[in-house]
């Protein structure tokens, strides 16, 4: 069997950071290479400096270190997209161009690309959204990643590729902060619970959206990618669900651990995003072609979210009032 040398882009982001732990547990520290744009100090692995664009730097990278799979997760998100759209334009699109042509050029034989709920839109079913449906997304990010499963959906069947994908929910994770995306509040608020602050809101109360814990995520990831290639009969993203919630549902459930706990919603610019985006997922095809199923309930996510946090915050277990 061939030895699997992994790189991973953007290992300092919040499913990166994670992510590249799970994969040196799994493949060994000497089969995976982190790389991000900028020095990364929570990673006990290899690292290298690696700019997406710079494409020179990164053909040598992939031959020093023989790689054989790239999981793609250098990206900029959502909130942060709206304020240069351009420059997201680039690094979202043109990044993962570079990745899927070095991939065809250097016999790189496995590929993830990490899609988004950002892909529906207005005219997108919002509740119990389908595989496929109509995508017009708002955003430039949402944008980037309908033209990416495009992209990936082409070079799979043009050069025979092996190129997997997840529709990604919001992300809930205890390891690292917000990075900029719209479903972020669904971490910050954990935060400002734990630390005993009043928590504002960007959203209005009653805003519906899908999310998922960071455990389960990365579950999906690995499920998907070490699944058997005739299994994986979609060549764009999969949809993958757990729960959707509101703002007022998870301020509610945390107040179950800290009474005492106040919010104050005042919606900004990306309520907008999120009143585009879907409530509800409907994953049967990840279910049925390579068994996804996840293992967190909402409340097992906020129980578990408090217990990591306070730790961190060393302020011990918490208990339900």
């Amino acid at each position: 069997m061939q030895k699997e040398n992994i790189l991973i882009t953007g290992s300092n982001g919040q499913i990166g950071t994670v992510l590249s732990q799970k994969l040196i547990e799994i493949y060994g520290y000497d089969n995976v290479l982190t790389t991000d744009i900028g020095h990364i100090d929570n990673i006990h692995g290899r690292f290298e400096k690696l700019d997406i664009m710079d494409v020179g730097h990164f053909k040598e990278i992939i031959h020093k270190y023989r790689i054989t799979q790239i999981y793609h997760l250098a990206s900029l998100l959502s909130a942060k997209g709206e304020k240069d759209p351009m420059f997201t334009w680039n690094i979202n699109l043109n990044g993962l161009l570079n990745v899927l042509n070095l991939a065809k050029d250097n016999n790189i034989n496995k590929i993830f690309f990490p899609s988004s709920i950002a892909v529906f839109g207005e005219t997108t079913p919002k509740l119990n959204t389908a595989q496929d449906v109509p995508l017009l997304p708002d955003t430039v990010y949402g944008i980037g990643k309908v033209t990416g499963e495009l992209w990936c959906n082409y070079y799979s069947k043009r050069y025979d590729m092996d190129i997997r994908s997840l529709r990604y929910p919001g992300i809930i994770g205890y390891q690292s902060l917000p990075g900029g995306g719209t479903t972020d509040y669904a971490v910050d608020i954990f935060h400002k619970a734990v630390k005993h602050e009043k928590y504002n809101c960007f959203l209005e109360k009653d805003t519906m959206m899908p999310m998922m814990y960071m455990d389960d995520a990365i579950h999906a990831t690995i499920m998907l990618m070490e699944a058997p290639k005739e299994k994986i009969k979609l060549k764009y993203g999969y949809n993958i669900a757990a729960f959707s919630f509101t703002p007022e549902d998870i301020y509610l459930e945390i107040k179950k651990y800290y009474p005492d706990f106040e919010i104050e919603y005042n919606p900004d610019f990306r309520q907008k995003i999120a009143d585009s985006w879907v409530k509800s997922i409907d994953d049967s095809k990840a279910r049925e072609d390579w068994a996804w199923k996840p293992e967190y309930t909402f409340e097992h996510m906020v129980e578990s979210m408090i217990r990591h946090l306070r730790a961190i915050y060393k302020e011990g277990e918490p208990t339900l009032s």
